[in-house]
């Protein structure tokens, strides 16, 4: 968990709340569910250096920032565990599930500890074994026990496998411990009584339907709840919610009429045209069917667009300039498919030394050296916000 709020960052979120016309401070459940009677998503304590910002900009008299960023971090968003001890994550997760049942609110884990995590990259770490790993999922469950909650399965795990980063053996050793992991971790969580686990996809823009689709089901996704999209990137709801729908179609067609992948239509085929292939291939009502959840904590402008020709990698995904949060986190998404919208990645955290290419050691795009993954990030923070679509509540 998020260490208290000091003083300082409390009194400047009550004043900025005041700005946005009586919202609950940070930390409150603000959701597009919070109505009466209807289930809410859960509301973790902010990054403090998010407090400090907002503070800082009181200071300055940035009042409609302070307001945005005040906004932006009382929105329901996901909860992220990884590298702790068993003990200390079963004791983490224990208390996040008490509180979010205190406030009758569902709590969203995103749990980054596989072995290998990120290829080693920007977001390397994770447990050293597969025993190591089992024993953290094992306190993970513990914590959890009988209450409710939704489990966003290791970001990149399956859309990023070892053998795709050079990492494995020959004989794909560590590939094959990967999927053993996941279907552990699956095989451990969703039986728990409130327990809804969801797998990596990646994003629309990565890979094709023909491609994950296999990962997924040698993951365990039969044995899950289903899958999630877009975790920490930028494509539109549009996007997500069709590439999930074609996923969702193509793992029932091969899963339950026993066909294959490479038949199925992709996100780029047109859409009329998968249209008619899912209404002649796909028989299965939707409660049979694995279903998604989807990320738009950051989508609210799309994918960025890199200038042609001036990075040898430009890093689309890596703090892009000018991005802005998505649509606010709903349990009612209109689809039979998607069980919800998150916010999966902490908005205002970065993503990492973006060096595009370049010797570094700042980003070239920025100007600055940015934050390690994780920590928080000021300047993007303030993007986020101000061009959050659709838009934060207005200062008054």
């Amino acid at each position: 968990m998020r260490r208290p709020l000091r003083r300082t960052a409390l009194t400047a979120l009550a004043l900025t709340a005041l700005l946005l016309g009586g919202p609950q401070a940070a930390g409150a459940d603000q959701s597009a569910d919070s109505g009466r009677g209807a289930p809410r998503l859960y509301t973790p304590d902010p990054n403090p250096d998010a407090t400090r910002q907002i503070a800082g900009l009181f200071k300055a008299g940035q009042y409609r920032d302070a307001a945005r960023i005040t906004a932006m971090i009382a929105t329901p968003q996901a909860v992220w565990f990884g590298d702790q001890s068993p003990a200390e994550v079963e004791k983490l997760t224990r208390d996040v599930v008490r509180d979010a049942d205190r406030r009758d609110a569902l709590p969203v884990f995103a749990l980054y500890n596989i072995p290998g995590r990120d290829c080693s990259n920007y977001s390397a770490g994770g447990a050293a074994t597969t025993a190591e790993y089992q024993a953290w999922i094992d306190a993970v469950a513990r914590g959890i026990g009988s209450r409710d909650a939704m489990v966003v399965l290791e970001p990149d795990a399956l859309a990023l496998l070892p053998a795709d980063c050079g990492q494995d053996d020959a004989e794909g050793t560590k590939t094959a411990a990967r999927y053993a992991e996941v279907n552990y971790a699956v095989d451990q969580l969703e039986p728990l009584r409130g327990t809804r686990v969801y797998l990596d996809t990646g994003h629309p823009g990565w890979h094709s339907v023909n491609s994950i689709v296999p990962r997924l089901i040698k993951g365990g996704v039969e044995q899950a709840t289903g899958f999630y999209i877009n975790a920490s990137n930028y494509f539109t709801d549009d996007a997500n919610s069709w590439y999930g729908k074609l996923i969702s179609s193509c793992i029932a067609y091969v899963e339950k009429s026993a066909g294959d992948a490479a038949d199925c239509p992709n996100q780029w085929t047109p859409r009329a045209d998968a249209q008619t292939w899912i209404d002649a291939h796909v028989r299965v009502p939707a409660s049979r069917m694995p279903h998604f959840v989807t990320d738009s904590s950051r989508n609210g402008r799309g994918p960025w667009t890199p200038p042609a020709g001036k990075y040898t990698d430009a890093q689309d995904w890596c703090n892009p300039p000018d991005r802005g949060l998505g649509a606010r986190p709903t349990l009612r998404t209109g689809d039979s498919l998607q069980d919800a919208r998150l916010w999966i990645k902490t908005p205002g955290e970065s993503d990492g030394l973006c060096l595009r290419g370049t010797a570094g050691p700042e980003d070239p795009e920025r100007g600055t050296v940015d934050p390690k993954a994780g920590d928080w990030f000021p300047q993007q923070a303030l993007e986020l916000a101000r061009y959050a679509n659709p838009p934060l509540p207005p200062a008054k």
